[in-house]
């Protein structure tokens, strides 16, 4: 297992081997000792799992009671995965994250607490795992707009063609929204 910091400290792209013969793939999405030897998580609240078609975008969620660590990769297709730093005290306050995720890669993004993430499906479908490290809170979930200017996402499609939640499309712009401390 390799992990490397992406621009944003603390959201970690971890690279595991892949397997392939002529039966197909297969590479391990969790292990317990070498999570633990790497200093992330090893107890999970939830396992949580999304199937979107082309140009869907789901977020950019978060939860200000109960916040979540994730640990996501693509079981099918391929999406951009992006994570927000949404800490006040940061000094990358605002900035994101954007990493290309895809089926057999062998490649998972690991978002700590404090960020918001979402992410847009490439594929003509995508299949999206996730383990989440505390259980989800109607009551602390926010979302923010996905195409705030503030955030500068540089989404790799036609704003027209996005297919989003009624959720996702009434998001909060960061500088109204709550964040960490």
């Amino acid at each position: 297992m390799k992990i490397a910091e992406t621009a944003l400290p603390g959201v970690l792209l971890i690279s595991t081997p892949v397997y392939k013969d002529n039966r197909g793939a297969f590479f391990e999405s969790f292990n317990q000792r070498k999570m633990a030897e790497a200093g992330l998580p090893t107890q999970w609240a939830q396992d949580n799992f999304s199937q979107s078609q082309k140009n869907v975008l789901r977020g950019m969620h978060y939860q200000i009671i109960q916040p979540q660590g994730k640990l996501v990769w693509v079981a099918q297709g391929a999406v951009l995965d992006v994570a927000v730093d949404l800490r006040k005290s940061s000094p990358h306050f605002g900035r994101h994250v954007a990493v290309e995720l895809s089926a057999g890669s062998g490649e998972m993004l690991w978002i700590p607490p404090g960020f918001a993430h979402g992410f847009l499906v490439l594929s003509e479908s995508a299949g999206f795992c996730y383990k989440v490290t505390d259980y989800y809170s109607p009551a602390g979930e926010r979302t923010i707009l996905w195409n705030d200017p503030d955030l500068a996402i540089p989404w790799p499609v036609n704003p027209g063609d996005v297919i989003v939640s009624s959720k996702d499309a009434t998001g909060a712009p960061l500088r109204s929204a709550e964040v960490f401390p």
